[in-house]
């Protein structure tokens, strides 16, 4: 706590209020006494007390009336009753009444000491929510650059906001490119952390040792070439935020550390035999199924269960349709701004052809592609000339540009231009019903008019297959 922790002990014993004072002393609190629930109430009205430990018998104004008259006027004030007199039902009733605990008579400094210290912890744990909550209500839920209206990218926005307080642990799936980073700032901002560090780690351009070395650090003399102390990010993370990607790169030696540090909090750097303890917020990420490389006995088991805590799942960008225009007025806006030009937007065609493409880059693919079209485009509008979704849409483009000298050659670029251009029609005729209707092959051949054999057909001849991430077993 930033303020001094101020402890009033209430007893009619001398005795009980001097010893208590000397306890609890010790621990750096401002501590005063009282003899009387009446001069205990005196006391509170000339300055308000953290934490009250008050006498449940007492020849004045007792333990249960001094309870109740702080739970009305002093409710962020803890109280704990302390008596010679123990039962069940005398401690049923001041826990009922609002105390926080219940200490009974003999009891020892360091119970004292114990159930104070708790009390404290308590308060700045209601402090931190409080704060947190004024934060939220004063600023966006999450990170502006998760942008979409879809109930997938809701349910998202909703899970963020549900564990970004607490310090649980996160696992975030999804497909490369989706923005499982952006999710991961966004826990971190909304946040008791949100002041702290942030670090992200990419496992799966790191080798074993060298990742090793990176996260726990290492001690002078740890291995060749190590001639002084590191730091590892763990340490320099201290009170912040670490976002493990590509977690299933990792070796399952690796994978043992980090479950050993997340059951205990503490590790050992390379080369050292004296744990360190660090306070940090662990959150992964993968585009892999752990569970198959679990059955597979490429990922550790007993880890596996450890991070699948608070899984998020997100969806590919074929799977929320209506985000992809949102998302891409937001890129356009950026990257306009950055390189000066004044674009009011998309053409007609433009905005087709972004919401029927599929995406398989997902996010990170929109943003190149909207890059690249602001910094081609020469008028005040994005247009179809302006867009590189794939080769296979620049190729169909290129071959129209083509000028045939003979009958023959005419008759062969229409052929292979009708073939192009109707099986991107299909293809992307395919993607939208089902991304319509979440992928369910049966509803989207009904939404179609098309029979379920014929639909599949279609799938197997575009070799489309969804690559969405199951969660679970």
């Amino acid at each position: 706590m930033t303020e001094a922790t101020r402890i009033l002990i209430i007893d009619d014993e001398p005795a009980i209020c001097n010893n208590c004072k000397k306890i609890l002393s010790k621990l750096d609190y401002e501590v005063a006494t009282a003899l009387s629930g009446g001069d205990a109430l005196s006391l509170m009205e000339e300055a308000p007390f953290h934490v009250v430990v008050t006498d449940l018998k007492m020849s004045r104004m007792g333990g249960m009336a001094v309870l109740q008259h702080i739970r009305e006027h002093y409710p962020e004030t803890r109280v704990i009753v302390i008596t010679g007199y123990a039962s069940v039902s005398s401690a049923v009733e001041v826990m009922k009444s609002g105390a926080f605990d219940y200490l009974p008579k003999p009891f020892t400094p360091d119970e004292m000491r114990s159930v104070v210290l708790q009390a404290v912890r308590d308060i700045e744990a209601g402090r931190r929510n409080r704060l947190l909550m004024t934060q939220l209500k004063s600023t966006k839920p999450v990170s502006h650059q998760l942008v979409g209206n879809s109930p997938k990218i809701k349910k998202v926005i909703s899970m963020i906001q549900k564990v970004a307080p607490t310090d649980a642990t996160v696992l975030i799936c999804g497909e490369s490119g989706t923005g499982k980073e952006l999710v991961a700032r966004a826990v971190h901002a909304n946040s008791t952390r949100r002041e702290k560090i942030f670090f992200a780690v990419d496992c799966g351009t790191l080798t074993g040792n060298l990742l090793e070395s990176e996260l726990f650090g290492y001690k002078k003399g740890a291995f060749t070439g190590a001639d002084k102390d590191k730091e590892g990010i763990f340490t320099q993370a201290d009170s912040g935020t670490v976002f493990l990607d590509e977690i299933s790169n990792i070796s399952t030696h690796i994978q043992g550390k980090l479950l050993r540090f997340i059951e205990s909090r503490e590790f050992l750097p390379l080369g050292s035999v004296h744990p360190r303890k660090v306070d940090i917020r662990l959150i992964f990420a993968t585009n892999r199924n752990l569970q198959d490389m679990v059955d597979e006995g490429g990922f550790r088991e007993d880890f596996y269960y450890r991070i699948f805590v608070y899984p998020i799942l997100l969806p590919p960008l074929r799977e929320r349709i209506i985000d992809i225009l949102p998302i891409s007025y937001h890129f356009l806006n950026q990257f306009a701004k950055a390189m000066g030009k004044s674009l009011k937007g998309f053409s007609d065609e433009a905005v087709n052809r972004l919401t029927a493409h599929d995406w398989p880059g997902n996010i990170r693919q929109l943003r190149n592609v909207i890059e690249r079209a602001v910094i081609l485009c020469e008028g005040e509008e994005i247009t179809p000339k302006d867009l590189f979704l794939s080769w296979e849409t620049n190729e169909v483009e290129q071959m129209m540009e083509v000028v045939p000298e003979t009958n023959e050659d005419l008759k062969k670029l229409k052929k292979e231009i009708r073939e192009k251009a109707v099986n991107r029609v299909e293809k992307n005729f395919l993607l939208n019903a089902l991304a319509k209707n979440d992928w369910n092959i049966t509803k989207a051949a009904d939404c179609t008019g098309l029979q379920r054999t014929n639909f599949q057909s279609l799938l197997k001849k575009h070799n489309i297959k969804r690559s969405k991430i199951e969660m679970g077993h």
